[in-house]
């Protein structure tokens, strides 16, 4: 998933270009009403706009998984750092500085059709 992070009062013209740009309505989220996001082209790949209450512009990655403590286990074995836990995801540090989710997926959302497996 790629996540473009853009301060509130930018967001109503982040979504309405990324809608223009992909051709997809990107619809608010129930859960997280700070997002709007769609599915792109196969499926695979998803688009979200994340409205942010400070902060600049940027754009982070979003890797999902069904297995939360291994997979960001996993990652911090190869060098990122924990930074915070909300209620389904982990935000980490990468090496080079760059920060990117690790989240819950929803039960049965991965299969081997769609799920890198890293045995």
């Amino acid at each position: 998933m790629i996540v473009m992070d853009v301060p509130a009062e930018q967001d109503d013209a982040e979504v309405a270009f990324w809608q223009a740009a992909t051709g997809r309505p990107l619809k608010p989220l129930k859960k997280h009403p700070e997002y709007h996001g769609a599915r792109l082209a196969d499926g695979h790949m998803g688009l979200l706009v994340q409205r942010l209450e400070d902060g600049p512009a940027h754009v982070h990655v979003d890797i999902h998984t069904d297995d939360l403590t291994a997979e960001v286990a996993r990652l911090e074995a190869l060098g990122a750092e924990r930074l915070r836990q909300f209620d389904s995801w982990w935000v980490l540090r990468d090496p080079a500085g760059l920060v990117f989710c690790v989240v819950s997926a929803a039960a049965g959302s991965l299969d081997d059709s769609n799920a890198q497996r890293w045995d």
